[in-house]
C-alpha cells in the first residue's frame, strides 16, 4: 500500500511540472497578450509548483530511506539521488534563479537557465516515476 501511495506521488509531481511547464505557463503567453502579465502569471505557478515538488520529494525521500534500513542500495540510492536533484534544482530555480528574472536582470540568461533547471527537475521526476512504475508491474 505505502508503494503504490509513493507511486501517486511521483506521478503527480511529475505530472504537475508537466502540466504547467509545457501546457499551462505557454498558454498563458500565448492568450494573454502582455508578456508582463503573462510572466506575474507563470512565476506564482512556478512557485506553487516549488511546493508541491518539496511536499512530493519529501515524503519520497522519507519512504525510500525507510525501504533501505541501515544501508540504501540499489533502487531506493538511485531514487534518492533523483529526488535530492530534483528538490535542489527546483530550489535554485526558486531562490536564486527566479527573483533574476522577476527584477529583469539578464533576462535571456536567468530565463534560459532557470528552463534547463525546470526540464532537468521533469526529467529527473520522470525517470523516478518509470523507474517505480516499473518495480510495480
Amino acid at each position: 500500500m505505502k508503494d503504490r501511495i509513493a507511486l501517486l506521488l511521483a506521478a503527480f509531481w511529475w505530472g504537475s511540472l508537466t502540466t504547467i511547464g509545457f501546457l499551462v505557463v505557454p498558454m498563458l503567453f500565448a492568450r494573454l497578450g502582455n508578456p508582463a502579465v503573462a510572466g506575474n502569471f507563470a512565476g506564482q505557478l512556478f512557485a506553487a509548483q516549488t511546493w508541491v515538488a518539496l511536499g512530493c520529494g519529501l515524503v519520497l525521500l522519507v519512504h525510500f530511506r525507510a525501504q533501505g534500513g541501515d544501508r540504501v542500495e540499489g533502487p531506493a540510492r538511485a531514487a534518492i539521488f533523483l529526488i535530492i536533484t530534483a528538490l535542489l534544482l527546483a530550489l535554485l530555480q526558486q531562490y536564486a534563479v527566479a527573483p533574476r528574472i522577476l527584477a529583469r536582470e539578464n533576462l535571456r540568461l536567468w530565463h534560459s537557465l532557470g528552463s534547463a533547471m525546470y526540464l532537468g527537475q521533469w526529467v529527473c521526476a520522470g525517470v523516478l516515476l518509470w523507474r517505480m512504475g516499473r518495480r510495480q508491474a
